[in-house]
């Protein structure tokens, strides 16, 4: 598979990222190399990455819990200081071995750690691999908020090796599958035909679709790095998404949702918003509901969810002077951004979700 070029650093797949990072690091003469995993990859991914190294350097494993609840300061407070005790200094490198967690988590320890070392993302799972991992966005949640705090600052290389997929369980693969029907949706109404018969998927044909995800995700990057425009293409189905995520994260009645679970009904929420805006047809709108809702489980809301949930809505990072920003498509491979959406529509959406 050929090398794709983003902003200042290039995504490898497979052997190929290898031989790439072998190089790098015989050329870069790092002073030492840490490796942040959490408690699932330490022990299913990292015995499969060790032995594809060539180097003389000290490496130091460094750990934290696996889940969301750990995506935080605290956990950075952890690692910074496990850094300064094992003598991490500015020539050091960061590679960071997991899903969208760790790179999400440990880029930003790595941008922030003596103002900033060198990271490497090595993904895991298929959502770090077609999202997490690509784009330069690093951070953690501040509470139960997500991603409230964090730095744009792209990786030195990304490196996407399909193989650690067999480490994955189902449900988590469903939630990376979540972000590749957004691609289709907002970018490319043929990629997005490919997911309407999933049994006609191929497990070979997974690394093509893996890398036009990236592909895709990387052009619209590509011309907006810090989201001051076409970037903001890639939060639909996120702005009720996220808010979902917030309230089953926060709320011990429920159980916590993983993050492609909570997107896959923000983006049957938002499709109908867009709808009822005039913006795809109702039977683009019926073809997005069944597909998604055919791939994910349904989602029970009671009535007393709603309005929690459209309170986190105002700590949105899309929101601007006050007023909730949504993306939404215009046709399916379209998108348009930076629409008012009334509450009033957004109940309506609710409530045809349950129905």
């Amino acid at each position: 598979m050929q090398t794709i070029q983003a902003n200042n650093y290039p995504i490898y797949f497979n052997e190929k990222g290898y031989e790439a990072l072998n190089l790098h690091l015989k050329e870069k003469k790092y002073s030492n190399l840490f490796i942040i995993v959490d408690s699932n990859t330490n022990e299913a991914c990292l015995p499969k990455f060790l032995p594809y190294l060539e180097t003389d350097l000290t490496i130091e494993i460094i750990e934290f819990e696996a889940g969301e609840q750990h995506k935080n300061i605290e956990t950075c407070v952890q690692i910074w200081n496990v850094l300064t005790e094992l003598g991490a200094d500015r020539k050091s490198l960061v590679i960071n071995l997991g899903g969208g967690v760790v790179t999400d988590l440990g880029g930003f320890v790595a941008s922030t750690f003596k103002r900033g070392v060198d990271f490497i993302h090595v993904p895991t799972t298929l959502l770090s691999m077609v999202d997490a991992s690509v784009g330069g966005k690093n951070g953690v949640d501040l509470g139960n908020l997500k991603n409230q705090i964090g730095v744009i600052n792209v990786p030195t290389m990304v490196l996407i090796d399909t193989q650690y997929l067999e480490t994955v369980p189902q449900n988590e693969m469903r939630s990376g599958l979540a972000e590749m029907l957004k691609h289709g949706l907002i970018y490319d109404k043929a990629y997005w035909e490919k997911f309407l018969d999933l049994k006609a998927i191929d497990y070979a044909d997974l690394d093509e679709l893996i890398y036009r995800s990236v592909e895709i995700k990387n052009e619209i990057v590509k011309q907006d790095p810090t989201e001051k425009n076409i970037r903001k293409a890639l939060n639909f189905g996120h702005t009720l998404g996220h808010a979902i995520e917030s309230y089953f994260l926060e709320n011990e009645n429920k159980t916590t949702l993983l993050h492609g679970e909570a997107i896959a009904v923000g983006m049957i929420l938002e499709s109908y918003i867009s709808l009822h805006k005039g913006l795809i047809s109702s039977e683009e709108y019926d073809q997005i509901k069944s597909t998604i809702k055919t791939i994910f489980d349904d989602i029970e809301f009671v009535e007393n969810d709603i309005e929690p949930i459209l309170e986190l809505l105002i700590h949105d990072k899309k929101n601007e002077y006050g007023s909730i920003q949504f993306a939404l498509i215009e046709g399916i491979g379209k998108i348009i951004i930076n629409q008012s959406v009334e509450n009033e529509l957004i109940l309506k959406a609710f409530n045809d979700y349950k129905s």
